[in-house]
C-alpha cells in the first residue's frame, strides 16, 4: 500500500518542490561546498519546512545518494562516453575519455563534489546498492576498451579497480586543481595540460607492460 505522504508527494505541486529541493541542494554544494549542506539550510533556502524534505529523504546521506543517482550518474556517463568507441586505439580512446571528463566536471561542480565525496565515503556503494547496480553496468564501453587493450598486450592485466585508479583518478585530481585555480591569477589547467598529462599516464602504463 502506498502511504498518504507518498501520494501527496506525487502531486505536480510537490514534484515541483522536489525539483526545487534538488536544484537548491546542488547550488549550495556548488557555491558553499558539500560540507556546508544541511537539511536545515536546504529547507530555509527552498522556503519550505524541514518536514517536507524528510518526507522524501531520510537524512543528508540519503539525499546525497539520491542526488547522485538521479542528477549525476546517467548524465556523467553520457558525457564521458560522448564520441568514444571502445574500438579506438588506446591513445585516442584515453584522450577522448579524459577530455570528456574534464569538460563535464569543470562545468558541473556539484557533480564533481558528489563524485569526490563518494571516494571518501560509502556514497557510491550505497547509490549502486540502492539501484542494484553491479560493476560493469555503467561505463560498460570503458570496460570493453580496457579488456581489449589487455588482451592485445598493450596494458597490464590488473583488476579493473586498480586500472581505474591508475588511469582515471589523475583526471579527477586535475579537475580539483582547475577549481582551486579559479581564484588564482593564472589558470594552469586547460585542454593542453589535460592532454599532456594524459600522454604521461599512457606512456607510463604501456612502458610498465613492456618491461
Amino acid at each position: 500500500m502506498i502511504r498518504t505522504n507518498d501520494k501527496e508527494y506525487m502531486r505536480p505541486k510537490n514534484l515541483a518542490k522536489e525539483e526545487a529541493i534538488r536544484s537548491i541542494a546542488l547550488q549550495i554544494i556548488s557555491e558553499e561546498g558539500l560540507e556546508n549542506l544541511s537539511m536545515q539550510k536546504l529547507a530555509k533556502a527552498a522556503n519550505i519546512s524541514p518536514r517536507t524534505i524528510y518526507i522524501k529523504y531520510e537524512n543528508k546521506e540519503d539525499l546525497l545518494v539520491k542526488l547522485f543517482i538521479e542528477e549525476v550518474l546517467g548524465t556523467y556517463e553520457k558525457a564521458v562516453l560522448e564520441n568514444f568507441d571502445p574500438e579506438m586505439g588506446f591513445d585516442e580512446g584515453m584522450k577522448r575519455l579524459w577530455l570528456n571528463t574534464f569538460h563535464y566536471l569543470k562545468n558541473n561542480k556539484p557533480s564533481f563534489s558528489l563524485i569526490q565525496y563518494g571516494k571518501s565515503s560509502p556514497l557510491l556503494n550505497n547509490a549502486f546498492q540502492a539501484k542494484n547496480i553491479r560493476q560493469g553496468e555503467f561505463f560498460a564501453p570503458i570496460h570493453v576498451f580496457l579488456k581489449t587493450n589487455i588482451e592485445a598486450g598493450l596494458i597490464p592485466d590488473l583488476p579493473h579497480d586498480v586500472l581505474r585508479a591508475l588511469l582515471f583518478s589523475p583526471i579527477q585530481d586535475l579537475v580539483a586543481e582547475y577549481f582551486d585555480h579559479l581564484d588564482r591569477p593564472i589558470q594552469i589547467i586547460n585542454e593542453e595540460m589535460i592532454l599532456t598529462s594524459c600522454e604521461i599516464i599512457i606512456k607510463g602504463i604501456i612502458k610498465s607492460e613492456k618491461q
